[in-house]
C-alpha cells in the first residue's frame, strides 16, 4: 500500500450542498430557504433561546443558589488513604506528589474515613483536618500542626 493509493471509505465523504446553481439541482432560486421570513434573509438567524415571543425558559425559571469558586480548588482526602504514604510529614506538596489530590488543588481537608495505623504529622498551610480525623491522628500517636 502506498500513500497515493489511500482513499476514504465509501460514504465517508459527502458532497457539499451547492445552492443557487439552477432549478435542476433542487436548490435553485431560493436556495432551499423557502419564501420570505427571517431565516430566508442573509444574516437572518433566530437565537437559540428565542421561543417565538413566549417568555424564554431562562427567564421563566427562578434563579437561586451560589457555587463558591474556592470549591473548584479544594479536595477532601480520606484518612485511610494516608496509610499508603511513606512520608512521616504530610503537607500539600506530599499529597500532590502521591496523586491523592489534583495538581491545581490549593486546599485539602483530611476527613475521618478509614483508620490511620501509624504516626504522622500533618502540617502546612492549605491543609485542614476535620475534628474526627484530628482525634484519630492524635490517638495513633501523631500530631496535627495546622492553623
Amino acid at each position: 500500500m502506498k500513500l497515493n493509493e489511500l482513499s476514504p471509505g465509501a460514504g465517508a465523504k459527502k458532497a457539499r450542498k451547492r445552492v443557487g446553481r439552477g432549478m435542476g439541482s433542487g436548490l435553485g432560486k431560493t436556495g432551499g430557504r423557502g419564501h420570505k421570513g427571517l431565516k430566508s434573509r442573509s444574516g437572518g438567524t433566530v437565537k437559540a433561546s428565542f421561543e417565538g415571543g413566549q417568555m424564554p425558559i431562562q427567564r421563566r425559571v427562578p434563579k437561586y443558589g451560589f457555587t463558591s469558586r474556592v470549591s473548584l480548588v479544594t479536595q477532601e482526602v480520606p484518612l485511610g488513604a494516608l496509610n499508603g504514604l511513606s512520608e512521616e510529614v504530610i503537607n500539600l506538596d506530599v499529597l500532590k506528589a502521591s496523586g491523592l489530590i489534583r495538581k491545581n488543588t490549593r486546599y485539602a481537608k483530611i476527613m475521618l474515613s478509614g483508620a490511620i495505623g501509624r504516626q504522622i504529622t500533618v502540617t502546612g498551610a492549605g491543609v485542614r483536618v476535620s475534628k474526627g480525623a484530628r482525634e484519630a491522628i492524635s490517638a495513633a500517636g501523631g500530631k496535627v500542626d495546622v492553623e
